[in-house]
Protein backbone atom coordinates (compact mmCIF):
# COMPACT_ATOMS: atom_id res chain seq x y z
CA UNK A 1 0.00 0.00 0.00
CA UNK A 2 1.83 2.99 -0.89
CA UNK A 3 -0.13 5.69 -1.62
CA UNK A 4 2.49 8.08 0.05
CA UNK A 5 4.85 7.31 -2.08
CA UNK A 6 7.12 10.23 -2.58
CA UNK A 7 5.45 12.28 0.00
CA UNK A 8 7.46 14.04 3.04
CA UNK A 9 6.02 14.26 6.68
CA UNK A 10 7.47 14.59 9.96
CA UNK A 11 6.08 13.17 12.77
CA UNK A 12 6.56 15.57 15.79
CA UNK A 13 7.07 13.62 19.19
CA UNK A 14 7.15 10.20 17.30
CA UNK A 15 9.74 8.63 19.91
CA UNK A 16 6.36 6.24 21.71
CA UNK A 17 2.24 6.03 21.81
CA UNK A 18 0.61 8.12 18.89
CA UNK A 19 3.76 9.27 17.59
CA UNK A 20 5.26 6.13 16.86
CA UNK A 21 1.69 4.69 15.70
CA UNK A 22 1.23 7.61 13.46
CA UNK A 23 5.05 7.28 11.95
CA UNK A 24 4.61 3.75 11.63
CA UNK A 25 1.02 4.00 9.49
CA UNK A 26 2.65 7.02 7.25
CA UNK A 27 5.43 4.63 6.43
CA UNK A 28 2.86 1.44 5.59
CA UNK A 29 1.56 4.17 3.11
CA UNK A 30 4.74 4.78 1.52
CA UNK A 31 5.75 8.00 3.08
CA UNK A 32 9.42 9.86 3.91
CA UNK A 33 9.15 10.49 7.91
CA UNK A 34 10.83 12.44 9.61
CA UNK A 35 10.71 11.05 13.16
CA UNK A 36 11.32 13.66 15.58
CA UNK A 37 11.93 13.63 19.57
CA UNK A 38 14.32 13.39 22.53
CA UNK A 39 14.88 10.07 23.09
CA UNK A 40 17.67 8.58 21.22
CA UNK A 41 20.03 5.35 21.72
CA UNK A 42 22.85 7.83 20.70
CA UNK A 43 22.23 10.01 24.12
CA UNK A 44 24.79 9.59 26.71
CA UNK A 45 23.96 6.00 28.70
CA UNK A 46 23.11 8.37 32.22
CA UNK A 47 20.50 10.32 30.16
CA UNK A 48 19.22 7.98 27.44
CA UNK A 49 15.60 6.70 29.71
CA UNK A 50 15.69 10.29 30.67
CA UNK A 51 12.94 11.59 28.92
CA UNK A 52 8.91 10.18 30.27
CA UNK A 53 11.55 7.40 32.44
CA UNK A 54 10.61 5.09 29.35
CA UNK A 55 13.38 3.12 27.07
CA UNK A 56 11.66 3.49 23.57
CA UNK A 57 13.99 5.74 21.19
CA UNK A 58 13.48 7.94 17.78
CA UNK A 59 15.56 5.40 15.94
CA UNK A 60 13.34 2.64 16.65
CA UNK A 61 10.22 3.99 15.39
CA UNK A 62 12.37 5.23 12.50
CA UNK A 63 13.35 1.52 12.01
CA UNK A 64 9.33 0.68 12.39
CA UNK A 65 9.16 3.26 9.30
CA UNK A 66 11.47 1.70 6.82
CA UNK A 67 10.40 -2.10 7.87
CA UNK A 68 6.35 -0.86 7.13
CA UNK A 69 7.72 0.03 3.94
CA UNK A 70 8.68 3.78 4.25
CA UNK A 71 12.25 5.75 4.94
CA UNK A 72 12.26 6.68 8.04
CA UNK A 73 15.13 9.18 9.42
CA UNK A 74 15.45 9.59 13.31
CA UNK A 75 16.05 13.52 13.83
CA UNK A 76 16.83 14.27 17.70
CA UNK A 77 14.77 17.31 18.40
CA UNK A 78 14.04 19.31 20.99
CA UNK A 79 10.87 20.75 20.33
CA UNK A 80 11.30 23.50 23.12
CA UNK A 81 13.58 24.82 21.19
CA UNK A 82 12.91 27.69 18.62
CA UNK A 83 16.56 27.01 17.27
CA UNK A 84 16.83 23.42 16.65
CA UNK A 85 12.99 23.39 15.25
CA UNK A 86 13.92 26.03 12.68
CA UNK A 87 16.95 23.68 11.75
CA UNK A 88 14.35 20.83 11.66
CA UNK A 89 12.48 22.41 8.58
CA UNK A 90 15.84 24.02 7.13
CA UNK A 91 16.92 20.63 6.82
CA UNK A 92 13.99 18.92 5.20
CA UNK A 93 14.26 21.57 2.55
CA UNK A 94 17.89 20.97 1.74
CA UNK A 95 17.24 17.68 1.55
CA UNK A 96 13.52 16.72 0.11
CA UNK A 97 12.27 20.31 -0.68
CA UNK A 98 9.08 19.55 0.42
CA UNK A 99 6.73 19.00 3.25
CA UNK A 100 3.82 17.19 2.65
CA UNK A 101 2.75 15.97 6.35
CA UNK A 102 2.70 17.67 9.76
CA UNK A 103 1.76 15.29 12.57
CA UNK A 104 2.08 17.12 15.99
CA UNK A 105 2.44 14.65 18.72
CA UNK A 106 4.28 16.67 21.43
CA UNK A 107 3.03 15.76 25.10
CA UNK A 108 4.49 17.16 28.45
CA UNK A 109 4.41 15.86 31.99
CA UNK A 110 0.88 14.20 33.22
CA UNK A 111 -1.51 16.57 34.86
CA UNK A 112 -0.89 15.82 38.24
CA UNK A 113 -3.04 18.50 40.22
CA UNK A 114 -6.55 17.71 39.73
CA UNK A 115 -7.52 20.76 41.79
CA UNK A 116 -10.54 23.92 41.03
CA UNK A 117 -9.05 26.33 39.30
CA UNK A 118 -8.92 29.16 42.37
CA UNK A 119 -6.67 26.33 44.07
CA UNK A 120 -3.98 25.86 40.84
CA UNK A 121 -0.49 27.33 40.78
CA UNK A 122 -0.63 30.11 37.77
CA UNK A 123 3.08 29.88 37.79
CA UNK A 124 2.77 25.83 37.24
CA UNK A 125 0.40 26.08 34.81
CA UNK A 126 2.82 29.06 32.63
CA UNK A 127 5.34 26.57 33.02
CA UNK A 128 3.20 23.55 31.37
CA UNK A 129 1.82 25.95 28.54
CA UNK A 130 5.47 26.57 27.44
CA UNK A 131 6.15 23.14 27.84
CA UNK A 132 2.98 21.51 26.10
CA UNK A 133 1.69 24.04 23.87
CA UNK A 134 4.12 26.45 22.69
CA UNK A 135 5.84 23.59 21.00
CA UNK A 136 3.16 22.60 19.33
CA UNK A 137 3.00 26.58 17.93
CA UNK A 138 6.64 26.58 16.82
CA UNK A 139 6.48 23.43 14.86
CA UNK A 140 3.71 24.12 13.02
CA UNK A 141 5.13 28.04 12.35
CA UNK A 142 8.20 26.67 11.11
CA UNK A 143 6.42 23.90 8.83
CA UNK A 144 3.90 26.01 7.22
CA UNK A 145 6.42 28.07 4.73
CA UNK A 146 6.88 24.48 2.95
CA UNK A 147 3.66 23.73 2.17
CA UNK A 148 2.61 26.81 1.44
CA UNK A 149 5.81 27.15 -0.47
CA UNK A 150 4.55 24.05 -2.17
CA UNK A 151 0.19 25.16 -2.06
CA UNK A 152 -0.14 21.60 -0.65
CA UNK A 153 -0.04 19.95 2.60
CA UNK A 154 -1.88 18.27 5.76
CA UNK A 155 -1.14 19.14 9.33
CA UNK A 156 -2.50 17.39 12.28
CA UNK A 157 -2.92 17.91 16.13
CA UNK A 158 -3.54 15.21 18.23
CA UNK A 159 -5.19 16.27 20.97
CA UNK A 160 -8.01 14.46 23.67
CA UNK A 161 -11.68 14.47 22.86
CA UNK A 162 -13.81 14.91 19.87
CA UNK A 163 -15.26 18.15 20.77
CA UNK A 164 -14.90 20.98 23.25
CA UNK A 165 -16.05 19.61 26.36
CA UNK A 166 -14.54 20.15 29.62
CA UNK A 167 -11.41 17.93 30.34
CA UNK A 168 -11.52 18.03 34.32
CA UNK A 169 -8.96 20.72 35.48
CA UNK A 170 -8.31 24.06 33.68
CA UNK A 171 -5.14 24.14 32.79
CA UNK A 172 -5.59 21.02 30.63
CA UNK A 173 -8.82 22.31 29.23
CA UNK A 174 -6.66 25.23 28.47
CA UNK A 175 -4.33 23.32 26.80
CA UNK A 176 -6.17 20.82 24.53
CA UNK A 177 -8.76 23.89 23.39
CA UNK A 178 -5.98 25.96 22.42
CA UNK A 179 -4.36 22.82 20.38
CA UNK A 180 -7.22 22.62 18.58
CA UNK A 181 -7.70 26.14 17.95
CA UNK A 182 -4.39 26.24 16.27
CA UNK A 183 -5.54 23.38 13.92
CA UNK A 184 -8.44 26.20 13.14
CA UNK A 185 -6.42 28.76 12.58
CA UNK A 186 -4.20 27.08 10.10
CA UNK A 187 -7.26 25.77 8.51
CA UNK A 188 -8.76 29.17 7.83
CA UNK A 189 -5.25 31.10 7.12
CA UNK A 190 -3.70 27.91 5.23
CA UNK A 191 -7.26 27.51 2.92
CA UNK A 192 -6.08 29.72 0.20
CA UNK A 193 -2.57 28.02 -0.21
CA UNK A 194 -3.46 24.54 -0.54
CA UNK A 195 -3.30 23.60 3.22
CA UNK A 196 -5.56 21.32 5.35
CA UNK A 197 -5.51 21.35 9.18
CA UNK A 198 -7.43 19.57 11.75
CA UNK A 199 -7.38 18.19 14.70
CA UNK A 200 -7.67 13.85 15.46
CA UNK A 201 -7.85 12.20 18.76
CA UNK A 202 -7.53 8.67 19.24
CA UNK A 203 -9.41 6.87 21.68
CA UNK A 204 -7.59 5.18 24.72
CA UNK A 205 -4.61 3.52 23.40
CA UNK A 206 -2.55 0.83 23.81
CA UNK A 207 0.12 2.49 24.60
CA UNK A 208 3.75 1.06 25.58
CA UNK A 209 3.23 3.10 28.90
CA UNK A 210 -0.63 1.73 29.28
CA UNK A 211 0.38 -1.90 28.64
CA UNK A 212 3.12 -2.12 30.91
CA UNK A 213 0.47 -0.37 33.74
CA UNK A 214 -1.67 -2.90 33.09
CA UNK A 215 0.71 -5.87 32.69
CA UNK A 216 -0.95 -6.60 29.66
CA UNK A 217 0.48 -7.84 26.16
CA UNK A 218 -0.73 -7.90 22.82
CA UNK A 219 -1.67 -11.49 23.18
CA UNK A 220 -3.80 -10.85 26.50
CA UNK A 221 -5.29 -7.23 26.60
CA UNK A 222 -8.54 -8.95 26.14
CA UNK A 223 -8.41 -11.04 29.22
CA UNK A 224 -6.83 -8.00 30.93
CA UNK A 225 -10.06 -5.52 29.89
CA UNK A 226 -12.29 -8.00 31.65
CA UNK A 227 -10.33 -8.92 35.02
CA UNK A 228 -8.23 -5.95 35.56
CA UNK A 229 -10.74 -3.33 37.99
CA UNK A 230 -9.20 -0.04 36.74
CA UNK A 231 -8.98 -1.21 32.72
CA UNK A 232 -13.08 -2.51 32.83
CA UNK A 233 -14.11 1.17 34.38
CA UNK A 234 -12.47 2.78 32.08
CA UNK A 235 -13.04 0.83 28.49
CA UNK A 236 -9.80 -0.78 27.92
CA UNK A 237 -11.89 -3.45 25.92
CA UNK A 238 -12.96 -0.29 23.17
CA UNK A 239 -8.90 0.29 23.04
CA UNK A 240 -6.84 0.93 19.81
CA UNK A 241 -3.28 0.30 19.22
CA UNK A 242 -1.41 3.67 18.22
CA UNK A 243 -1.55 2.54 14.59
CA UNK A 244 -5.20 3.21 14.64
CA UNK A 245 -4.98 7.19 14.37
CA UNK A 246 -1.94 6.68 12.04
CA UNK A 247 -3.93 4.79 9.58
CA UNK A 248 -6.59 7.48 9.88
CA UNK A 249 -4.15 10.17 9.35
CA UNK A 250 -2.54 8.18 6.10
CA UNK A 251 -5.65 8.08 5.01
CA UNK A 252 -6.50 12.15 5.03
CA UNK A 253 -2.42 12.83 3.52
CA UNK A 254 -3.94 10.35 0.29
CA UNK A 255 -7.40 11.77 0.21
CA UNK A 256 -7.13 14.65 -2.86
CA UNK A 257 -10.96 15.72 -0.98
CA UNK A 258 -9.38 16.43 2.49
CA UNK A 259 -9.81 19.70 2.75
CA UNK A 260 -13.52 18.99 3.26
CA UNK A 261 -12.49 18.09 7.37
CA UNK A 262 -10.25 21.29 7.33
CA UNK A 263 -10.85 23.05 11.00
CA UNK A 264 -12.74 20.03 12.22
CA UNK A 265 -11.86 18.07 15.39
CA UNK A 266 -12.51 14.62 14.95
CA UNK A 267 -11.85 11.14 16.03
CA UNK A 268 -9.40 7.89 14.84
CA UNK A 269 -13.14 5.89 14.88
CA UNK A 270 -14.97 8.16 12.96
CA UNK A 271 -12.66 8.51 10.16
CA UNK A 272 -12.50 4.65 10.29
CA UNK A 273 -15.92 5.18 8.87
CA UNK A 274 -15.55 7.62 6.24
CA UNK A 275 -12.30 6.04 4.94
CA UNK A 276 -12.85 2.25 5.39
CA UNK A 277 -9.36 1.07 7.37
CA UNK A 278 -9.43 -1.52 10.26
CA UNK A 279 -6.63 -1.31 13.71
CA UNK A 280 -3.94 -4.34 13.24
CA UNK A 281 -6.27 -6.74 14.59
CA UNK A 282 -9.18 -5.76 11.77
CA UNK A 283 -11.74 -4.43 14.32
CA UNK A 284 -12.89 -0.50 14.03
CA UNK A 285 -12.78 0.59 18.11
CA UNK A 286 -15.08 3.83 17.85
CA UNK A 287 -14.17 4.61 21.90
CA UNK A 288 -15.79 7.89 21.81
CA UNK A 289 -19.22 5.93 20.73
CA UNK A 290 -18.54 3.25 23.27
CA UNK A 291 -18.17 5.88 26.22
CA UNK A 292 -21.31 7.46 24.99
CA UNK A 293 -23.05 4.25 25.21
CA UNK A 294 -21.55 2.14 28.22
CA UNK A 295 -20.16 5.35 30.22
CA UNK A 296 -21.80 8.20 29.68
CA UNK A 297 -20.51 9.39 32.92
CA UNK A 298 -16.80 9.26 32.05
CA UNK A 299 -17.73 12.30 29.85
CA UNK A 300 -17.95 14.44 32.93
CA UNK A 301 -15.55 12.31 35.45
CA UNK A 302 -11.75 13.92 36.34
CA UNK A 303 -10.57 10.14 36.85
CA UNK A 304 -12.05 9.51 33.56
CA UNK A 305 -10.14 12.33 32.29
CA UNK A 306 -7.13 11.91 34.10
CA UNK A 307 -7.03 8.03 32.91
CA UNK A 308 -7.51 9.14 28.99
CA UNK A 309 -4.52 11.31 29.39
CA UNK A 310 -2.68 8.46 30.68
CA UNK A 311 -3.24 6.70 27.42
CA UNK A 312 -1.93 9.36 25.15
Amino acid sequence: MSTLSGQVAVVAGATRGAGRGVARALGEAGAMVYCSGRSSRNAPREHAHHYAHRPETIEETAELVSAAGGEGVAVVVDHKDPAAVRELFARIERERGRLDVLVNVLTHAPVERWRPFWKLDPEEGREQFEGWVWPHVTTARYALPLMVKGRSGLVVEIVEGEGIGYHGQAWFDLFETVLKRLAYAIAVEGADHGVTALAVTPGFMRTEAIMDEYGATDESWRDVAMSHPQARRFGFIASETPVYVGRAIAALAADPERSRFSGCVTSSGTLSEVYDFTDLDGSRPNMQRYVAEHHPEMLRSREGVRHWELGA
